[in-house]
């Protein structure tokens, strides 16, 4: 049975990925949970025995030999010590052995339940430290069920060899995006928590840093350094502006994320349900950044405010006043998120 049990281990170990060690350490603790259960009078002088190579498991209580015993839990006399060893004198430790059966049925069961919850403890280590490897990374996800009264998406996400659930909630969701069980999404990892219940992997579809690790896994110049992603303002489900830069002059950054054709971009955008993606290009000048920021509208003159309040003035045609300052505001509003100024824009009246 010993050897049964040895070999149980290094299962858990080859198929949970939970280290033998481990599992050893909380096995001891169950074991002696159990002894002391029936027997609390022991305390610290009862200690496990696990030999791998004999495949054995035993329980001992060591005590003092002395002359005269005071404590039995703590003490055997000599002429009892020499019943288990013939050479032994008074001041020595001796470990005697207990017989298994003196583990009472609860005990025991409490034990079983201390290396369930051991290999559970584990589980969730291991489960945690894979996730939290990829916190702000996208991972992609399997709708497993949809809840229709809040609208909170359960999605299963795996990451090599583990999987675990997680929550997207309604305010992580693409506006307007239908998600059916059974469906396969990239989501981003915003953060990994640990809780009582397990870790708990928090996701989004709305968060900025899925736009960008998606033109990572799209874009090689992005994902080998030659293109850096500077800023990214985002209202997820309708419009996205991300300022890109390059130190290599000859490398076209607003180019290389558009890809040819606008293959590139176009793949993110039916990713994220048809969002739109403006792609700039960034500048060290605030006035050539923020003028940049505006597109589609075309900007005359960008005159920056000199009392450090990183405010602005922008001139547009008085034709494009509308277009710059885009629907219900959205335009100027990405683009004051995506520059850190705030911009006044104003119509050129010679225009």
């Amino acid at each position: 049975m010993n050897a049964d049990f040895f070999a149980a281990i290094e299962d858990i170990e080859r198929e949970k990925g939970i280290p033998v060690s481990y599992m050893y350490e909380k096995i001891e603790q169950a074991m002696l949970a159990a002894f002391r259960k029936d027997n609390p009078e022991y305390g610290d002088n009862a200690s496990i025995i696990l030999d791998e190579k004999k495949k054995k498991i035993g329980l001992v209580v060591v005590k003092t030999v002395v002359e005269e015993v005071t404590d039995k839990t703590r003490e055997i006399s000599l002429e009892d010590a020499k019943n288990y060893k013939k050479r032994i004198k008074l001041g020595d430790e001796l470990a005697i052995p207990v017989e298994t059966k003196k583990f009472g049925r609860i005990a025991a069961q409490a034990a079983k339940q201390v290396i369930i919850q051991g290999i559970r403890e584990a589980e969730r280590g291991i489960i945690y430290d894979e996730f939290n490897s990829k916190e702000h990374e996208i991972l992609t996800g399997v709708v497993s069920r949809v809840e229709p009264r809040t609208g909170s998406v359960s999605i299963t996400i795996n990451s090599n060899s583990e999987n675990t659930e997680a929550m997207l909630s309604p305010s992580e969701r693409i506006k307007g995006e239908e998600l059916i069980e059974g469906s396969r999404i990239k989501v981003y990892v915003v953060e990994v928590r640990k809780s009582t219940k397990g870790p708990q992997v928090l996701i989004s579809r709305t968060h900025p840093g899925l736009v960008k690790r998606l033109f990572e896994l799209e874009v090689p110049e992005i994902f080998d350094g030659t293109v850096e992603i500077k800023a990214i303002a985002r209202e997820a489900g309708s419009r996205t502006k991300m300022a890109v830069w390059s130190a290599n002059a000859d490398v076209d950054p607003v180019g290389a994320c558009v890809g040819p054709r606008g293959g590139r971009v176009a793949s993110i955008v039916d990713e994220l349900g048809g969002e739109k993606i403006d792609i700039v290009a960034y500048s060290e000048s605030p006035e050539e950044f923020i003028a940049a920021s505006l597109a589609p509208s075309e900007v005359i003159s960008v005159v920056v405010s000199e009392d450090g309040t990183k405010s602005c003035t922008a001139t547009v045609p008085a034709s494009q006043l509308s277009l710059a300052i885009g629907k219900e505001g959205q335009n100027a509003r990405l683009a004051a998120k995506l520059t850190g100024y705030k911009i006044d824009i104003k119509p050129d009246a010679a225009l």
